[in-house]
């Protein structure tokens, strides 16, 4: 990668991936950005990866499968109208019952469904299946860039933000590795910063980096401070005061926390573009439970953070798209720890006000024996790939899609139409 920006501790951490003195050229590339794009719009892509490989056959349910009930005697989710049962989509699937928050945006056509997603590669190691899926380069462990810069990267960035590309995590995740500058930070109430290969402190924070680089070298000028004001305007907008809307109720959660911190961002216009936020526990071997238990307290956290989400921002979801992901599923059957294994296939959702939702997309592959991949999961019938192309060419107007998945041959005859 050229460049990587991450935070350490609870602020915004942007550090350049080399030695302080190429500070100055980091810069430039903030300063030179104007800081909001007051001509128009923004559209902002959510991404939400589901770290651990969560189990898409208890999170939507094929409970109109027979072959579902053989094989999970213990963890499967009863049929709807039973007790703990399934929440009922379409006949045929439907949402763990934990999931209940999903359900407005399901009947407000808001949420669309892709089952069986998944890549050609049959690994089971999660570190492999996420780098494969971040850099969307399966198999291929030299990809240098991430499929979210890659977006970007094929994006007009006329009037971009410093604050274009947002991670709420700890440290710069794969997806958005690249050419285009990111900032990874876990909250808005700390802006602390530290810059350089070991991030030294910076006495006076941002204002500091800028005093001290400034000093040496005065190229940056007049545009340097419009990068500095956009990160003083967002201090003025007070996150710690913020005051959800629309009866939004965040779960205290980290990806709760996250997402109202992209709500904070969205309603602060400060030109976000991407977004990526994370939510971890998925590897369910032991124990996982049904209707009750380790998933399904899982599952609610996670559909209430969206939903929370969804309803802070109201009509402002007319330009925000959010889009999860986890790096492959489960076994169709239940192991003898009452769990399940690294598995192939998964569910993906895609959300927004454009969206096309209130269906299921995607091949169903079947849960007979015959119909598994090597005998054991759920097979892939739709390439992530094409999910992930789908919401770049449509949505984020990212048009290249020959450089946007290296060494695949995906056009918009592949894509499935969840989006218009």
């Amino acid at each position: 990668m050229d460049r990587r920006y991450f935070l350490k501790s609870s602020g915004i951490g942007l550090a350049s991936f080399g030695l302080m003195s190429v500070a100055p050229e980091f810069l430039h590339q903030f300063a030179n950005a104007a800081v909001v794009n007051p001509a128009g719009k923004k559209k902002t892509l959510i991404t939400i990866f589901q770290r651990g490989a969560v189990d898409g056959l208890n999170m939507v349910v094929p409970h109109g499968e027979s072959e579902y009930y053989n094989i999970r005697r213990n963890i499967a989710i009863p049929k709807p109208n039973q007790n703990g049962g399934a929440l009922d989509l379409d006949g045929f699937f439907g949402l763990h019952p934990t999931m209940t928050a999903f359900q407005p945006l399901w009947k407000n056509n808001q949420m669309a469904i892709i089952h069986c997603t998944g890549a050609p590669d049959n690994t089971r190691s999660h570190f492999d299946a996420q780098d494969y899926m971040e850099a969307a380069t399966p198999l291929n462990k030299g990809t240098r860039d991430g499929w979210l810069n890659r977006v970007m990267q094929g994006m007009e960035a006329k009037g971009a933000s410093p604050f274009r590309s947002v991670s709420m995590t700890p440290q710069l995740p794969r997806s958005l590795y690249g050419k285009v500058p990111s900032i990874a930070m876990t909250n808005l109430n700390d802006f602390s910063i530290q810059a350089g290969a070991y991030t030294q402190s910076v006495q006076g924070g941002f204002e500091g980096i800028y005093q001290q680089v400034t000093n040496k070298n005065d190229t940056l000028g007049e545009t340097g401070k419009e990068t500095f004001e956009a990160v003083n305007f967002l201090k003025r907008a007070n996150p710690s005061q913020y005051k959800p809307e629309n009866g939004a109720q965040y779960p205290a959660s980290a990806l709760g926390n996250s997402l109202r911190q992209f709500a904070q961002l969205i309603k602060a216009g400060v030109g976000l573009e991407v977004g990526f936020a994370e939510a971890g526990g998925w590897d369910t071997h032991v124990n996982e439970g049904s209707s009750t238990g380790q998933l399904a307290n899982l599952l609610r956290d996670f559909s209430q953070a969206i939903a929370a989400f969804v309803a802070d921002l109201g009509q402002k979801m007319d330009d925000v798209v959010i889009l999860t992901m986890s790096e492959f599923g489960r076994t169709a059957r239940e192991n003898g720890n009452r769990g399940t294994d690294h598995g192939h296939a998964n569910a993906i959702f895609v959300i927004g006000n454009e969206v096309k939702g209130g269906k299921v997309y995607g091949d169903w592959a079947g849960l007979k024996p015959s119909q598994l991949f090597e005998g054991r999961d759920l097979n892939v019938t739709t390439d992530y790939r094409d999910v992930f192309g789908e919401v770049a060419y449509k949505y984020m107007a990212s048009k290249d899609l020959t450089k946007l998945f290296p060494n695949y041959s995906t056009s918009p005859s592949n894509f499935r139409g969840f989006l218009g």
